[in-house]
């Protein structure tokens, strides 16, 4: 066989194939590689677009957390008035309390002292009695003396 005629042969065949290759299995691998480039990119796309809902996720959960430190620092502070406001209602209790027990202390005392002042004078009219007694046994007269006695008692 002739060289030319094998390589004009081989040409031939390879114009075939690449004509073949070119018409039937290079669009399908061509569209099947642009899908595959189009998915990377709309891939890549979708990422940079979830970075940024990412961060201004973040964004609204920082400010989310500010408000809720706010919102917990204005409760403790609402909470440490009320405690102080309770402590002051205690304490003004307490003091009412405190002074009315010893208001009622103070009128038991006196009662106390009226009721001793009372029991000394009977005890002193009695001796003053007993005392003027031994001293009219010897007088005749014992109801004009028991009415002097009287005056004296009350008196003392």
């Amino acid at each position: 066989m002739n060289l030319n005629a094998t390589l004009l042969a081989q040409f031939a065949v390879f114009m075939v194939l690449a004509g073949f290759t070119a018409k039937f299995v290079w669009p399908p691998l061509m569209k099947a590689l642009d899908e595959r480039a189009q998915k990377i990119a709309d891939g890549l796309a979708a990422a940079e677009r979830s970075k940024e809902e990412m961060v201004a996720v973040e964004k609204r959960v920082q400010v989310q957390m500010a408000n809720a430190r706010d919102e917990a620092q204005k409760r403790i502070s609402e909470a440490e008035g009320n405690a102080q406001r309770i402590a002051d209602d205690i304490k003004r209790t307490a003091e009412a309390q405190a002074a009315q027990i010893i208001e009622q202390a103070r009128a038991e005392a006196e009662q106390q002292t009226i009721r001793a002042r009372e029991t000394l004078r009977a005890e002193v009219a009695a001796l003053a009695v007993k005392g003027a007694e031994q001293i009219l046994k010897r007088e005749v007269n014992a109801a004009a003396h028991a009415d002097l006695l009287k005056q004296l008692a009350v008196e003392l």
